[in-house]
This record gives C-alpha cells, structure tokens and sequence, in this order.
C-alpha cells in the first residue's frame, strides 16, 4: 500500500456508493486492519414490509457535520484514514446507504472509529429519512438514539 497517513473522505449525496472504491482510499503500510461496514436498506421496518427508502438531506450541512463525525473519530481513536459516505434520494431494497471505511495499525481503533461514525451519524447527522411500504403507504421516520445513550428509565440508576 502507498504510504497514506492522513486521509479524512466525506460525501454526502444522491450518487451510488461504491464501497470497493471507499474502502481503496484508506489503508497504510503501517496499518494491520481495515473495517468496512455498509448499511443497506432493509425490506421491513418495525415489523412492516418495506418496498424502499428516500433520505433527504440540506447536503451541505450534512457534509460538514459528517466531516466534523469523521474527525472526532480520528482524534479519539487515533486513526485518520477514514471514508465515510451517506447516500440521500431514493433507494431500493438492497442498496448501500451508508458506507464506512477505517483502517488503523490495529483492529481494536478501527472497530471503535467504525462504531463511533455510525452511532454519531445516527444521532447527529441532518438526513430524514422516508420509508415507502409494501401496503402503498410510506412514513417519515423519527430518528432514534442508540441502546444505553437515551434518558434514563423508570426504576434504573
């Protein structure tokens, strides 16, 4: 591999995420791991058959907190050769939506940037997101915080 000790990609955008592309952009000769997760849409949602999605997105916000996501993640985990993209428009089942590229000189910072990016792209990131049915109906979806990050339930410590 080429010797490519800072890389920070961000893209947020209606174009197809091509996920051998994203994760060739991160990688070292210094580096023993490299994670790529992708998000594709599902055919269900809380038990509803799905037919596809539509996000929806003000592009240049987003890829500005997607950028500030992204370097976060590399100054906590002390890794900065990420790749991150968010899909927006209309995608059918199967479809990447979010794709994640990290690598590190070991495994255990690029599983964490990996978890990190895409819980504070769940949290944070301004892209709405549509679910279309199979019964012809379709829902804008409210966001959700990740298990154990949300306010405190009755009787718990």
């Amino acid at each position: 591999m080429a010797d490519r000790s800072r890389i920070i990609h961000c893209h947020v955008g209606p174009e197809e995420i091509d996920s051998t592309k994203l994760l060739s952009r991160v990688g070292s000769d210094e580096d023993g791991a490299a994670i790529l997760f992708i998000g594709v849409v599902r055919n269900h949602a809380d038990g509803r058959p799905v037919s596809g999605m539509r996000y929806d997105s003000y592009v240049e916000m987003s890829q500005q907190e997607l950028k500030s996501i992204a370097a976060e993640a590399a100054e906590r985990l002390g890794t900065d050769r990420l790749a991150v993209e968010h899909r927006t428009g209309e995608l059918q089942i199967g479809e990447i939506s979010v794709a994640i590229a990290v690598s590190s000189p070991h495994r255990a910072e690029s599983f964490d940037a990996t978890r990190y990016i895409i819980e504070e792209i769940k949290k944070r990131l301004p892209v709405w997101k549509k679910e279309y049915y199979e019964d012809g109906t379709d829902s804008w979806v409210e966001g959700t915080l990740p298990p154990g990050t949300g306010p405190r339930s009755k009787g718990s410590p």
